[in-house]
């Protein structure tokens, strides 16, 4: 498996989202070529894919590094890690996790830090091997679509 970072929208890509997204979310629909071109014009996120050359180098998942300026610091935060429910348990998401970890560190990050939703108990379970810490915290969220 490889891990790339994006720097160019191509069709692949965007079927292999079309095909991913709803394994990740049944309620938000993929995102479309244009809001994947802003995702990878964007100086504020990192959009990185794994590709499993053992499936003619299918792109098997994904993960969004969004890296932003705060007074205290540059922070990171990783977002929407996917990995095809085929190639599950192969090291794809600890891939995808510690590319994006390098690559904040590189870009001067202090910390990164991620959600996930008590139900991915294999998730859960892979953020914590990898070294993130549960942080007791409240995350709270504003719907703008209400």
């Amino acid at each position: 498996m490889t891990i790339e970072k994006v720097s160019e929208v191509t069709d692949e890509l965007v079927v292999a989202f079309e095909r991913l997204i709803p394994q990740l979310s049944s309620s938000n629909p993929p995102p479309t070529r244009d809001e994947i071109g802003e995702m990878v014009a964007s100086p504020a996120t990192v959009l990185l894919i794994a590709r499993d050359p053992s499936r003619s180098n299918e792109i098997v998942g994904a993960l969004t590094l969004a890296l932003f300026r705060i007074p205290t610091a540059l922070r990171a935060w990783i977002e929407d890690v996917i990995v095809a429910t085929s190639s599950r348990g192969q090291g794809i998401g600890e891939a995808l996790c510690m590319a994006a970890i390098e690559h904040a560190r590189e870009a001067g990050a202090t910390t990164v830090d991620l959600t996930s939703r008590p139900k991915r108990e294999a998730a859960n379970r892979l953020y914590l091997r990898i070294g993130f810490e549960k942080r007791d915290t409240n995350v709270y969220r504003y719907n703008l679509k209400r």
